[in-house]
């Protein structure tokens, strides 16, 4: 080891159950690396978590959920964030820099409702609640007849929510309730077929500053190699499109014997315009391949559907 190893870390996390579950397991991961190092966890609410009475893609996105906590880290408050990799934006500020991308758990989407097995068992009215655009757009393509409305807060917020029959169902990441031990609230899984996951959808990243050559070391056992690549693909697409979450996109990379597949889908948030792409390549080279499957999304109609979601979103305003 090129450095001592640490006597002290802070880690930077936003206050909600799912996001201190994620600090305390890079604690616990850590401590077993560095047992003499004293490890705090530094909880703050960002502005993500304060505005909840309108969607992400009309208050600044993806940003909200990670700007103070790299404030903090600026200012050497902290010397590390945990963040769900979804949440951080495909572009990070000069300066900063993700050390690791931890194991991922489930990737896929979770249906749950209190009433119906499945979205197939929804009559025509019923009620889903989303955060997520993409979601949005997936489900009106398949389900036209659903009435699907916005659904913020954090995870307890929103099953809350659901268990005061404000929805019929709720669509979720399954990771964060079987990390919060609530798999029983998932009635059904939505497979990549059904529901194309996010960029980074189930990943954890690591934020430190760029300039820290210590932590770099640090935390280099906690990075997943087959994780990063992937999700560094599915990031690579969202970055070709602007890596806004004002634009239904997704993208979802596995790896088998050093091959990677990469599937990405880009819409208009009714659904009703879609193109997709699926392409295998070289798992080491995770960014040649994120930026072949946007071109091919280009070759469609991606440009058409990115003018489109441009125009809503300033109707919206």
């Amino acid at each position: 080891m090129k450095f001592p190893p640490p006597k002290k870390l802070v880690i930077a996390s936003r206050e909600s159950r799912l996001a201190m579950w994620q600090a305390e397991h890079v604690r616990e991961k850590l401590a077993l690396l560095y047992p003499q190092c004293a490890i705090e966890i530094l909880g703050m609410t960002t502005r993500g978590d304060q505005i909840l009475d309108r969607t992400l893609s009309k208050v600044g996105g993806k940003g909200l959920f990670v700007k103070e906590l790299e404030v903090a880290i600026a200012e050497r408050r902290a010397d590390l964030a945990v963040h769900s990799l979804k949440d951080v934006p495909m572009s990070l500020p000069e300066g900063f820099a993700l050390a690791a991308v931890l194991e991922r758990e489930d990737p896929r989407d979770a249906f749950v409702s209190n009433d119906y097995a499945s979205l197939d068992d929804l009559p025509d009215g019923a009620i889903v609640g989303t955060s997520s655009l993409r979601r949005q757009a997936l489900i009106a393509a398949r389900y036209p007849k659903l009435v699907i409305r916005p659904l913020r807060g954090n995870l307890d917020t929103r099953l809350g929510k659901l268990d005061k029959g404000e929805y019929a169902a709720i669509i979720l990441a399954a990771a964060g309730l079987k990390r919060l031990g609530m798999p029983q609230r998932i009635r059904a899984v939505l497979d990549p077929e059904q529901s194309l996951p996010a960029p980074g959808q189930g990943a954890m990243g690591i934020e430190i500053h760029a300039d820290r050559a210590d932590l770099q070391e640090w935390l280099a056992p906690l990075n997943h190699e087959a994780t990063a690549q992937a999700v560094t693909a599915e990031r690579t697409v969202s970055r070709n499109f602007g890596g806004s979450c004002q634009i239904p996109l997704a993208a979802f990379a596995t790896i088998e014997n050093g091959t990677m597949r990469l599937r990405a889908m880009i819409a208009t948030p009714d659904g009703k315009r879609v193109a997709r792409a699926d392409l295998n390549g070289a798992a080491h080279a995770p960014e040649a391949l994120g930026g072949q499957i946007a071109e091919l999304l280009h070759q469609q109609e991606a440009n058409a559907i990115l003018e489109s979601c441009k125009t809503e979103d300033a109707g919206n305003a």
